[in-house]
């Protein structure tokens, strides 16, 4: 029996788990929350100690709760571009700036305007949830913040400098998120440089490790307070979504993956580099060697639908679920209501930070119920126009998986299957992340030659399930007036994005 104690923090908390790698079984899980600050318009920030703080107790729980505390190894995926700001012990010196903050719109778009051959990774530029902007965004904005700083980095390599007392980072991230050429394995300072950041370079993790290699074992104190008897080995993980493509066995091209919660994001292979304009990538072993991984998505999904639910309409959960259950019957019908999914900008394929929410064709008739499916439509809209778009740029997408939050929410997961309008396999479990981080422990561990190979061996069961076609019709009508709405209003949502940026800064 080999046990791996695996870690996913999220946007809202972190889950832990321990898998038996042998049985492909999860045998506890445990989680624990923390809060998100939203200081400004646009702004959202945590603070790293309550990260530390959950994952030692939702470890500890879900360690006791296997009944052994004889753990091979740990992993750890996180959010990415949820940046720390730190001294070199790892005491934070500004509050982490999170995934889905876009202060850093006007640094975004410096990016687009440098040319280097680095940069055709990540479409011609750097999205606004991404490390560099942040880091350029806090030398103009907090520039003795900046300057003290000795590290820069992503959550998951504070967590894993916590763990084991190396800072290193992993080259997922490194490729995604950094503009680090992982062609040839270097960093290109030239690129901080162009930027005004020459600086980052050396605040950055050194040493970059590849998905699934082993980093070093665990601190015994740390050990201790997971409740963990052995020493373990920490093997290095990355980005939650992503490495959940190794639990749910779509790592070759032409699978995909969609995760949707509190954003969504789409994940597939490319075989070799390819034209992805309007998407993150595509980026060079990011993920595994040989396959160019692309990324897409939509910053807000189940964001908006809790935002509707709890903040505007004040419900709680049971009240929330006979929404759901109003808006299914309200879907079925044609509220006349087109509603645009933009409350935080859009990631792909518009990648557009300052873009924002709408509400079109409101009449006196309307009620909540339509208002929350109108929401649920747009979301599935944005899901389907990501997948559209990418194969309007010539990639092939074979399979589709789905999982995470939007498996609990009918509606939302039955419009964006008949908004995609192809058959789609919906994971049986929704801890992917954890699965894949048990994968990387597999492989760093040696018990497996590759992580393709551990994650065909351990990846989720998933069911097929097919789309309504008089809704799918319905969303390919819909598409267009999705699209051209966008076009048209663009203007004018910068302008509101632009007043709502002004306030921030009084």
């Amino acid at each position: 029996m080999t046990l791996v104690l695996n870690f996913d923090l999220g946007t809202g908390g972190v889950r832990a788990g321990v898998y038996d790698v042998e049985r492909r079984t999860m045998l506890s899980l445990s989680e624990a929350s923390y809060s998100t600050t939203y200081p400004h318009a646009g702004w959202a920030e945590q603070q790293p100690e309550e990260w530390w703080n959950a994952l030692v107790k939702a470890g500890r729980q879900a360690v006791e709760q296997c009944g052994s505390g004889d753990i091979a190894a740990v992993c750890v995926a996180t959010t990415a571009s949820s940046v720390v700001v730190c001294d070199r012990e790892s005491t934070p010196l500004y509050p982490a700036i999170l995934w889905m903050d876009c202060r850093a719109a006007k640094e975004a778009r410096a990016t687009e305007k440098l040319n280097h051959p680095v940069m055709a990774y990540s479409g011609g530029g750097d999205a606004v949830e991404w490390l560099v902007p942040k880091a350029m965004w806090l030398a103009e904005h907090e520039p003795a913040i900046f300057a003290e700083a000795d590290i820069i980095c992503e959550a998951l390599d504070f967590i894993n400098y916590r763990l084991c007392g190396a800072w290193v980072g992993s080259r997922m991230n490194a490729a995604c998120k950094w503009n680090y050429d992982s062609s040839n394995g270097a960093f290109v300072p030239e690129i901080y440089a162009a930027l005004g950041i020459p600086e980052l370079q050396g605040k950055l993790p050194q040493r970059i490790v590849p998905v699934g290699d082993a980093i070093a074992p665990l601190k015994p104190d740390v050990a201790a307070a997971l409740g963990i008897t052995s020493l373990p080995l920490l093997a290095q993980g990355g980005i939650d979504a992503h490495i959940g493509m190794l639990g749910a066995g779509t790592v070759a091209a032409g699978g995909m993956l969609i995760i949707g919660g509190t954003s969504v994001v789409h994940l597939t292979h490319l075989r070799e580099q390819g034209n992805v304009t309007g998407f993150w990538g595509p980026y060079p072993n990011a993920l595994v060697d040989g396959l160019w991984l692309v990324e897409a998505g939509q910053v807000s999904a189940g964001s908006i639908l809790n935002w509707f639910s709890g903040t505007i309409f004040g419900l709680d959960e049971q009240g929330h679920r006979e929404l759901i259950r109003q808006a299914s019957v309200v879907s079925a019908q044609n509220s006349g209501l087109l509603t645009l999914d933009y409350w935080m900008g859009n990631r792909t394929p518009y990648r557009d930070a300052d873009l924002r929410g709408a509400i079109l064709g409101l009449s006196l008739s309307h009620d909540r119920a339509d208002i929350y499916a109108s929401a649920v439509d747009s979301i599935a809209l944005g899901s389907a126009n990501v997948v559209a778009v990418l194969e309007e740029r010539g990639v092939c997408v074979e399979r589709i998986v789905m999982a995470g939050g939007i498996c609990k929410n009918p509606l939302w997961l039955q419009a964006t299957i008949d908004a995609i309008g192809r058959p789609v396999h919906v994971a049986s479990d929704d801890n992917l992340s954890l699965i894949g981080t048990a994968v990387c422990s597999a492989h760093a561990l040696g018990l497996f030659p590759d992580l393709i190979a551990a994650s065909e061996a351990c990846a989720a069961l998933a069911r097929e399930v097919q789309p309504d076609p008089v809704r799918s019709g319905r969303y390919r009508d819909t598409m267009a007036l999705y699209r051209d709405t966008t076009e048209i209003l663009t203007p004018a949502l910068h302008a509101l994005s632009a007043r709502q940026l002004a306030g921030a800064a009084q």
